[in-house]
């Protein structure tokens, strides 16, 4: 990037020739969290059962960590702009068999293969994008390109999507308001993907496809560190797929209904969005292995177990409740600049070490559920939650040990040569 004619995009840390790909992701995003608030109890309401609907987001779960690994390694392999196309491919045909042939007769078996289908969709999409970033951004202001990517990710798939969908709902009924993923699904991938028109850079690749591929499973031994990055993002989310399973029984037991507990929820990640736009700025002053450790790990151990413990502190307080909800929101941030630390250990193969890192955002989907399944019936909901603050603290103490190598702390994005989009 030019050091000449400076714009506020460059102050903020957005890479001006990415601006049409952050909106995009916003937008394809907001198609995707479209359902995420009402499918499950709108799918038992018609007579599904629980068990059902739960294996159908199992299923999901399972088919979004296997595609968060392959957009990395897709992505350095055979382009970013392909990888993302096919990503929206997949979303759309899963949609249109989802909505189209399992959702109106409720038909099971279509369901599960067709959800499963449209789940191998956003991580192609989206984390591929992050493989640009990596590519595209000045080395000193990565933390903060990666805060964006998260605050449009988050922000489309967890609050556009739910305000969106809660109007859309009473204006075109459930089915209808899914058929209309499929518009803002392409209305993402134009901005994307037709008015975003730099190639992404990485350094010339060597060997073939094939061998990209498997970049995404040797690169662990090639550099540890990057498999402790992987680790410490799948402990960095677990606890938000895990919170949902139990949280909203035990806040109805203290006095909240399941009204308040969605605006308690609604508001963490609100609450997050901004503070991921923070902690990309803090990331790259503080620097980013501080601000994982002591903002995320301590950070996230501590208001883990004030969230817990508020509504007996506070017993019918839901200001303190939510302040504490918002706390824990705003420190779940401070993981953002690891998405800048872990490309930054290698100086090729960053799709690799991406494919690493997406993968261990994916694996909390089912990850976080099943900590519940496996340990709430012995060690009740306080173990539970002890048990999320101690993988905190693991967290924290294995970032100590991620240290970048030198050449990365004075590497420019301008070294970075060959086109792969």
């Amino acid at each position: 990037m030019s050091t000449n004619n400076v714009t506020i995009f460059d102050k903020a840390g957005i890479p001006r020739q990415l601006l049409w790909g952050y909106i995009g992701i916003m937008i394809f995003m907001m198609g995707d969290g479209i359902e995420q608030g009402w499918l499950s109890p709108y799918l038992v309401d018609h007579g599904m059962s629980v068990q059902q609907s739960a294996s159908l987001f199992t299923v999901y779960g399972i088919t979004i960590a296997i595609s968060a690994w392959f957009s990395g390694v897709l992505a350095e392999g055979f382009g970013v702009r392909r990888t993302m196309l096919l990503g929206l491919v997949l979303y759309m045909l899963g949609t249109v068999g989802f909505v189209g042939f399992g959702m109106p007769e409720l038909n099971f078996p279509v369901m599960l293969l067709t959800y499963a289908l449209r789940g191998f969709g956003y991580p192609l999409f989206a984390y591929s994008f992050l493989v640009w970033i990596a590519y595209s951004s000045p080395q000193q202001q990565l933390g903060r390109a990666v805060g964006w990517f998260w605050f449009v990710f988050t922000g489309g798939l967890n609050v556009l999507g739910a305000y969106y969908s809660s109007w859309a709902i009473l204006k075109f009924g459930h089915l209808n308001t899914l058929w209309t993923s499929l518009f803002w699904a392409l209305l993402g991938a134009f901005f994307a993907l037709v008015l975003n028109k730099p190639a992404a850079q990485k350094q010339t690749a060597k060997g073939s496809q094939m061998q990209e591929l498997l970049k995404g499973l040797t690169i662990v031994k090639e550099e540890p560190k990057v498999l402790l990055g992987g680790i410490v993002r799948v402990i960095n989310t677990t606890a938000q797929f895990a919170f949902p399973v139990f949280l909203p029984m035990y806040m109805a037991r203290h006095g909240f209904d399941t009204t308040q507990w969605l605006q308690i929820w609604g508001t963490i990640f609100t609450a997050n969005i901004i503070f991921n736009l923070i902690f990309g700025f803090v990331g790259d002053r503080f620097g980013w292995r501080n601000t994982i450790m002591w903002f995320g790990g301590v950070g996230c151990a501590v208001t883990t177990l004030l969230f817990y413990y508020a509504p007996q502190i506070w017993e019918g307080s839901f200001f303190m409740v939510l302040t504490c909800g918002v706390l824990w929101g705003a420190f779940l941030a401070g993981y953002v600049p690891l998405t800048a630390l872990v490309p930054s250990l290698v100086k090729k193969d960053k799709g690799a070490a991406m494919a690493i890192l997406n993968l261990g955002a994916g694996l909390p989907v089912f990850v976080g559920p099943a900590i519940v399944g496996l340990f709430i019936g012995g060690a009740g909901e306080e173990g539970v939650i002890w048990i999320l603050a101690v993988l905190y603290v693991i967290s924290a103490i294995l970032t100590r040990f991620i240290t970048l190598p030198d050449n990365a702390k004075t590497l420019h994005h301008h070294t970075l040569q060959t086109e792969i989009a």
